[in-house]
């Protein structure tokens, strides 16, 4: 079930530097390097095929682009929130 947009809100303190645009839930990485980059979003694939849930990944150099969203659900669900911290995470290994 999809989370209405204040409860949205109320959790956006979970996900340190993601936005919320009404809509999905997105945040840029900026890497080192394109090999850096193309390392993180391994990283980030990893844990969506652990989580059974994936990004919109958009990679340009050095910079990646993700967008979470539960396209089955018509919204924002619990499934993105713990998918943003998982990749909050991978950005730090």
């Amino acid at each position: 079930m999809p989370l209405t947009a204040d409860d949205v809100r109320n959790r956006m303190h979970e996900i340190d530097g993601w936005q919320y645009d009404g809509a999905e839930l997105l945040r840029t990485f900026t890497c080192n390097s394109f090999t850096d980059a193309m390392r993180f979003v391994n990283r980030v694939a990893v844990a969506a095929e652990q989580a059974h849930h994936h990004p919109d990944i958009d990679i340009r150099y050095n910079t990646v682009k993700l967008s979470l969203v539960t396209h089955s659900e018509g919204g924002i669900t619990d499934k993105d929130f713990a998918l943003a911290a998982s990749i909050n995470r991978a950005a730090t290994e």
